[in-house]
């Protein structure tokens, strides 16, 4: 019980002494591929680097006959240790845009459609690659397609998450 409550004191010493995270959104279509391996993968990186951010993903466009992730993309993570079947596609949400400090979005009309559907959004929505290059290239929709074209895809998306979350984890105080 000594080590326990030890324990615990440490923890809410520490984490009263730890920064805010940074809350990111990354958003695609449908809340079932690049969206979903970006979650995956960024919080990867962010536990291993330990970095004070929290990621959700979520869809522009939900359709509710497809909520599970797309089978090849769960497979090619599954193959990093990273298991996504149980997630489940959610709609971006007025709340999430309220909530999340930065929205990353795979393509230029993903950021488009949030930003035409929450204004409010302006200044914190880019696509992942605009925030990690400079240059906005849109991430390949693999959705349907042969494995590699998910391969490129999580190629893409690896490429340019360290970037975005290296400049994200610089901006937490």
């Amino acid at each position: 019980m000594k080590h326990l409550l030890a324990a615990f004191a440490l923890v809410f010493t520490m984490s009263a002494q730890a920064a805010t995270p940074a809350k990111i959104a990354f958003v695609d279509t449908g809340n079932t591929g690049r969206s979903v391996m970006s979650e995956a993968v960024a919080n990867q990186i962010i536990a291993e680097k330990h970095l004070p951010i929290l990621v959700i993903s979520r869809a522009v466009d939900l359709n509710p006959y497809y909520v599970t992730p797309e089978l090849n993309a769960a497979a090619l993570l599954l193959a990093r240790g990273l298991d996504v079947t149980q997630h489940r596609a959610a709609a971006l949400t007025e709340g999430d845009v309220s909530h999340s400090d930065m929205i990353f979005t795979a393509t230029e009309s993903h950021k488009a459609a949030i930003l035409k559907r929450f204004p409010q959004a302006a200044g914190k929505v880019f696509t992942m690659s605009e925030y990690a290059t400079g240059t906005s290239t849109d991430v390949l929709d693999a959705f349907g397609k042969p494995m590699e074209f998910y391969v490129k895809t999580l190629e893409q998306i690896s490429g340019y998450l360290p970037a975005v979350l290296d400049k994200v984890a610089a901006t937490v105080k």
